[in-house]
């Protein structure tokens, strides 16, 4: 299954959902009106796109309505589009090019973090780089073992510590190994506390500083891990954790198992945080490099 397929599928829910809303009510109206306006946009934050992206984009829509001259609500459809499109355009891609660069994951329990960094283990390893993995999420002894499995599943080792060690040792060590094995590519697990913010952010805050002594010149990459089927809270959580890390991307898992998928707007609009993974499925090739053009392609194709 190509890309666009893939993503199309992993869109139907969401598609069948919110799309068919919005155009079963453009059918209804006969002209363009503010009436129409408020429905549209109470249709967007029902399909978890958010208050303040689904007003953004109506008051986009209005300007290029009446910029174009616009009377048939028929035409509303593909405006909605390139809005969206233009809206999900930004830096998706990883700045992953130093040898070795480093990928920190971090996530709230439950959301696949552990599942989503053994994908881009295989993904990475796939690609060719020799991929070392880091253990720190030493809150959950059950977090080691998954990433362990996952490791031998990836072909890839593994620094490991104890339940209850201290993770920036682990981050330590794991760096130390990834220079001495010659390693392109550290992906570093992390315990998501989120109950206990002031943890966390020293936690965080101790790993970057252990990050730029060992590889000062290194890139690094901290990616959050939220999962779609929260809708909504999957936004607040990503806000909470934007205020603790320096979060550079967004990876969002289970799309293919929520018609919430209008989340993704929500997150780049209002948190000014890119999507640089989507997940669509439970296979190993099922996290996708969050491609805009695809996304849109599916979220408006014809069911």
């Amino acid at each position: 299954m190509g890309l666009f397929s893939k993503i199309g599928e992993g869109l139907r829910k969401t598609r069948g959902s919110l799309m068919n809303s919005v155009n079963s009510m453009l059918r209804a109206f006969g002209k363009v009106d503010d009436e129409l306006f408020e429905e549209l946009e109470e249709i967007l934050i029902a399909g978890d796109v958010g208050i303040n992206t689904s007003s953004h984009i109506c008051e986009e829509l209005r300007r290029r309505v009446k910029e174009e001259g616009i009377k048939d609500p028929a035409l509303i459809r593909d405006l909605l589009r390139e809005i969206v499109a233009d809206m999900l355009r930004g830096d998706s891609a990883m700045h992953i090019h130093t040898k070795p660069s480093v990928v920190l994951v971090i996530g709230v329990n439950g959301v696949g973090k552990t599942t989503t960094i053994g994908k881009l283990a295989m993904r990475y390893k796939q690609a060719g780089k020799t991929v070392l993995l880091g253990a720190a999420d030493t809150f959950r002894a059950a977090a080691i073992e998954q990433l362990a499995v996952w490791a031998e599943r990836a072909g890839c080792d593994v620094i490991k510590h104890g339940a209850g060690a201290d993770p920036t040792a682990v981050v330590f060590d794991t760096i130390s190994a990834a220079k001495a094995r010659g390693a392109d590519l550290v992906i570093c697990d992390t315990a998501g506390r989120l109950h206990n913010k002031k943890n966390l952010m020293d936690e965080l805050a101790k790993m970057h500083r252990i990050i730029d002594r060992e590889l000062p010149d290194a890139d690094k990459e901290t990616l959050l891990v939220l999962d779609a089927t929260t809708g909504q809270n999957a936004v607040n959580q990503a806000r909470e954790f934007k205020q603790v890390a320096d979060i550079s991307g967004i990876v969002l898992t289970k799309l293919d198992g929520t018609a919430r998928g209008g989340v993704v707007l929500a997150i780049q609009e209002d948190l000014k945080v890119p999507v640089k993974f989507i997940g669509v499925g439970e296979g190993i090739d099922d996290l996708q490099e969050f491609d805009p053009e695809a996304f849109t392609a599916g979220l408006f194709e014809e069911n």
